[in-house]
């Protein structure tokens, strides 16, 4: 299974329509998300106390390796809290700084200069140094995913300049360069051994009690350089199912089941002291059709099949209403994401038009690939089928087991399902999955138009003119690309009685957790 990549789907990133191409700040706060049941006023954050976590995973796919492929949730919220990223998600901005503590790109956008934190250690008192960011992110780059964490820059162009600064030269000009350090830029000290990485010390806003069988108990690091952490600890346990967790929740073991599902928000919401904590724009669950060749090959064939479905009903369905319509654009988080372009809606007689035009082969029984490595993934495949059966388009769902999909079907299939999330960014999709180059081209797709206006965008440092040059991408990818985005999934946590100062970002921020407190 290609785990390197179903980790970057849930992780994702983003930079928004200003380039953050200065030096940059935040502070990382809560953005507040659609009416979920929101926290009581309780005033000021109370320090003390364990914050029981349950998040997802299988014990087949442990690991401490914070530059490693964490598969399982569980991990990498673990890993999360003990070991800090140089930037991480913001709600004033869509990237905040953390160790690196600000960031300024030279004129032509390739050379980037990281300001380290001031005071930052690491759990054994010794203090973050250039040099063990630029240990970090050669040993990072030097993974077999390395490459797609850090595109563009070679493990030779990382290097220090002093104690507190780190130089990053890119192949390229790339104005999103402070998105792709929000990813796995874990730091941990210069020299720590492959052997032992696992005990490497963090800088963390946890430092590790234990770890059992993917279970562990974390405490408060004293220390940590990024303010105060209002709990004595947080303790993770690992849950295979998002059934089980939200009811261990539900019966008190649990303060926080994090990431569970719209079945298990309809079931919390007869249960008043249990909050359902609602992360807008989580996670994408497109219907990639193949451009390069095949039955979908024809931009005709594709419109066709975005008339066909009805969005509203797949929201209804699919997510429970836990969610919103999407119009066929990846990054609908982005500040700069186009919400003036024309949402489709269904037009049944327009694609049957569009489909004899293009004399699609109706008479034929089309695939369209899935798995349930998320919840509602291969029920949106099942609604869909029948939604387009009524346009004339003949679909048998295939759902297959995860190892099979990511090894065999994504990339190559007609027609399949895929996943995204941490969806605030147009340009970090449209650079993972749409340009020419890209070597998680989910489509195949290739349009010497879209590639000029992406490559204008990223290395342009004007933020009117880096806002309409993302306006042209994403029209082109409306109205041409392989996607069929139908709606984004809202990102659930279920919350206790007890719980404050919960992260409402989605993706990867959901997992920060040090400004959570609780009441008693």
């Amino acid at each position: 299974m290609n785990l390197s990549r179903r980790q970057l789907l849930w992780i994702g990133g983003g930079l928004g329509a200003t380039a953050l191409l200065t030096a940059c700040g935040g502070d990382g706060a809560e953005k507040a998300g659609r009416a979920g049941s929101p926290a009581p006023d309780d005033g000021a954050p109370r320090s003390g106390g364990t914050l029981r976590v349950g998040a997802l995973g299988r014990a087949g796919a442990l690991t401490r390796d914070p530059h490693g492929t964490q598969a399982n949730e569980s991990d990498y919220l673990i890993i999360s809290l003990l070991y800090d990223t140089l930037t991480v998600p913001g709600a004033k901005t869509n990237t905040a700084p953390r160790l690196a503590r600000k960031w300024r790109a030279s004129d032509d956008l390739r050379t980037w200069r990281l300001t380290l934190a001031e005071g930052a250690t690491f759990h054994d008192g010794s203090p973050v140094t250039a040099d063990d960011v630029v240990f970090s992110l050669r040993r990072l780059r030097a993974t077999p995913s390395g490459a797609s964490r850090l595109p563009g820059v070679r493990a030779r162009d990382i290097t220090a300049d002093g104690p507190g600064t780190v130089v990053l030269v890119c192949d390229h000009p790339n104005a999103e360069l402070p998105t792709l350090l929000r990813l796995t830029t874990f730091v941990v000290p210069e020299g720590s051994s492959d052997k032992a990485i696992a005990e490497a010390p963090g800088t963390g806003p946890f430092r590790l009690d234990w770890f059992r069988g993917g279970n562990a108990r974390l405490v408060r690091n004293e220390d940590w350089y990024g303010g105060t952490v209002h709990l004595d600890a947080i303790e993770v346990r690992i849950f295979e199912s998002p059934q089980a967790m939200a009811s261990a929740l539900l019966s008190g073991q649990l303060d926080l089941a994090s990431n569970v599902g719209a079945v298990a928000a309809r079931t919390a919401r007869s249960r008043g002291r249990i909050r359902v904590v609602r992360r807008p724009d989580d996670m994408a669950m497109p219907i990639v059709m193949r451009t390069a060749d095949g039955p979908f090959a024809d931009r005709r064939v594709r419109e066709a099949l975005r008339l066909a479905v009805d969005r509203e009903a797949m929201v209804r369905q699919v997510l429970s209403g836990y969610g919103t319509v999407a119009n066929d654009i990846l990054g609908t988080g982005d500040p700069a994401y186009a919400r003036d372009v024309p949402q489709r809606r269904r037009d049944l007689g327009g694609a049957r038009k569009l489909l004899e035009q293009a004399r699609f082969d109706t008479s034929r029984t089309y695939e369209l690939r899935t798995t349930e490595d998320i919840a509602g993934l291969a029920e949106s495949a099942t609604l869909f089928a029948t939604q387009v059966r009524e346009a004339g388009v003949r679909i048998k769902v295939v759902e297959q087991e995860s190892a099979a999909f990511w090894d065999r079907t994504w990339l190559e299939a007609d027609l399949y399902t895929t996943y995204w999330g941490t969806n605030d960014s147009v340009v970090f999709l449209a650079g993972k999955t749409m340009v020419s180059g890209s070597a998680t081209n989910e489509a195949g797709w290739h349009d010497a138009a879209f590639d000029a206006a992406y490559e204008k965008a990223v290395g342009t440092a004007d933020a009117a003119e880096r806002h309409r040059l993302l306006h042209e991408v994403q029209r082109i990818e409306h109205d041409r690309s392989g996607y069929l985005l139908w709606g984004m999934a809202d990102g659930i946590d279920l919350a206790g009685p007890t719980v404050r100062g919960l992260p409402e970002l989605p993706g990867y921020g959901r997992v920060q957790l040090e400004r959570a407190w609780l009441t008693r």
